[in-house]
């Protein structure tokens, strides 16, 4: 996640904005990055949605996100998601054209799926508004990590979960997950969550033929610097599931 969760791009700088007003929105975005890197999550959105700006929303659309997968109680986890679904939205009608707000989107309506059941996500349509969401992300940047990320993460987990039928149904293959991890990969490769999230989607996809490659993937996320709180997240996460690959040999 996305990352399936990656700070809000752009600046909120307005030329036409008098008396000062740019500078002050401008700080007080960078004041939600802060808190964002800082895992300071809930304050993060709060300033973000204060801002009431595309790249406001989107920021606080993914601090929501994560805190509300990571480190919220499980029955915080719902309203969290459906805040940061909101959030996204608005982000989009403010600028529609802001990757970010649309792979936000994508993200928070993803953690929110994961809440509901797989059955009743697959009835509400979720998979292919998902999908829409990093198709429009992707369109606007096609050299944005974290959508392919995202898009490769789908496509892993509809054919883990569909199988055969994985291609029949929403049109996901083993192949395009595959290219999309590679993407993210060769785009950004000293990001820990990339290395991290390739790594699960290889586990995904054929725990026995990609297990060698996975390891490589973790064993480098783990090596890599922490840069923000979200990359402490992701430290712990790497840690405990190659142990886990170790340990299921």
């Amino acid at each position: 996640m996305t990352k399936i969760s990656t700070l809000a791009s752009g600046t909120l700088v307005f030329v036409l904005l008098l008396f000062g007003s740019a500078t002050v929105n401008a700080a007080s975005l960078e004041e939600a990055e802060r808190a964002y890197i800082e895992g300071r999550y809930l304050d993060a959105a709060e300033i973000g949605e204060a801002l009431e700006s595309s790249a406001g929303l989107a920021l606080a659309a993914d601090a929501l996100a994560v805190y509300g997968y990571y480190l919220a109680k499980e029955d915080d986890k719902q309203p969290l998601f459906e805040r940061a679904m909101a959030n996204a939205r608005e982000a989009i009608q403010r600028d529609a054209s802001n990757p970010e707000a649309h792979l936000q989107s994508a993200h928070a309506m993803g953690r929110y799926a994961q809440t509901i059941g797989v059955l009743e996500a697959l009835n509400e349509g979720f998979a292919e508004k998902i999908r829409e969401a990093i198709d429009n992300a992707l369109l606007l940047d096609p050299e944005l990590a974290p959508a392919h990320l995202s898009l490769a993460a789908w496509h892993a987990e509809i054919v883990g979960s569909a199988g055969f039928m994985a291609d029949f149904l929403y049109g996901a293959t083993e192949e395009d997950a595959l290219a999309h991890y590679q993407k993210a990969y060769e785009l950004a490769p000293d990001q820990k969550a990339i290395n991290l999230e390739y790594a699960t989607g290889l586990l995904i996809l054929d725990d026995e033929d990609y297990a060698d490659r996975a390891r490589e993937m973790l064993k480098r996320a783990i090596e890599l610097p922490a840069v923000d709180a979200y990359d402490g997240i992701v430290h712990e996460r790497a840690v405990s599931k190659l142990e886990e690959l170790n340990g299921s040999e």
